[in-house]
């Protein structure tokens, strides 16, 4: 089967796709843009990284003003095409630089933010600590850092969405399964908790069905206990940094939202610095 036979069609939103202005993909955004057009995903957010500990790949890498131009003029040329490109932004939370971060959105507008814990040069997920880390720590206090770095990004009340919970699962392959982590769904809960109070969307990424486990982040259950804890806004994004992965099996993150109950997407969000303002998608039937 051909990564192809996984790109979805007929969709009306990818709200997460990176770019070679981000350190981590080399595609171009035409190249996004025509797989959009071909495959009927009717609007795209483009979302490159942008980090603020000088450690970090993205940090610095492009200028506000150059990714801004790129997808400005992208949207432009495909909007007579009939897509819809929207200029959107993924910001690694990490309560260190939330000062930073805050001043970074105060001074730049975007139609979309994405806040997303990743991994962090101090933290116990590194591939020098990770295995050490699980062996020497029951599963409650290996999950917490990444837990609580969420709960602290929700509670900034800095973004629209939050992105690809439980992406912990990635760094602790093989130490731990995803059987291993949804055994244990309390541990999440005050994440969800947070999402719920904070009003932003909770992103549900397909991009964790290319990684083993072989499951979106989060996972279907997630999904739904977020539902049950009065969560109302939720988005999709394929996570897509290549041009195999645009779109990539993102029917199944639509389809874990309809079986939780959620009839629509909500993108973005009203706030003084947005672009775009929220915006609603039914979800395909």
């Amino acid at each position: 089967m051909t990564s192809g036979d996984l790109q979805a069609r007929d969709l009306p939103l990818d709200a997460h796709l990176h770019t070679d202005q981000s350190p981590d993909s080399s595609t171009p955004i035409d190249i996004h843009a025509a797989q959009a057009v071909e495959r009927g995903i009717a609007e795209i957010a483009i979302t490159d990284h942008v980090d603020f500990d000088p450690r970090d790949p993205a940090y610095e890498y492009t200028r506000f003003e150059d990714r801004e131009r790129v997808v400005r003029d992208a949207a432009e040329r495909w909007g007579r095409h009939g897509l819809t490109i929207h200029f959107g932004v993924e910001l690694t939370y990490n309560r260190q630089w939330e000062d930073d971060l805050r001043d970074h959105l105060r001074r730049y507008r975007y139609d979309y933010t994405i806040g997303s814990v990743h991994d962090w040069p101090e933290s116990p997920y590194t591939r020098e600590r990770v295995a050490s880390w699980v062996a020497d720590h029951p599963i409650s206090e290996v999950l917490a850092p990444y837990y609580d770095e969420v709960v602290a990004a929700a509670r900034s009340g800095l973004f629209d969405t939050i992105g690809h919970l439980d992406v912990v699962r990635r760094y602790l392959h093989p130490h731990l399964t995803t059987s291993d982590l949804e055994a244990h769904p309390e541990l999440k809960e005050a994440a969800l908790r947070a999402i719920v109070e904070s009003g932003a969307a909770l992103e549900v990424n397909s991009s964790g069905l290319r990684h083993p486990g072989e499951e979106t982040y989060p996972s279907a259950a997630t999904v739904a206990r977020f539902r049950e804890l009065g969560g109302e806004r939720v988005v999709t994004g394929s996570d897509g940094h290549r041009a195999e992965h645009f779109a990539y099996r993102l029917d199944e993150a639509y389809r874990h939202l309809a079986a939780a109950g959620f009839e629509e997407l909500t993108f973005g969000r009203d706030r003084a610095r947005s672009t775009s303002g929220r915006r609603r998608f039914r979800l395909p039937t």
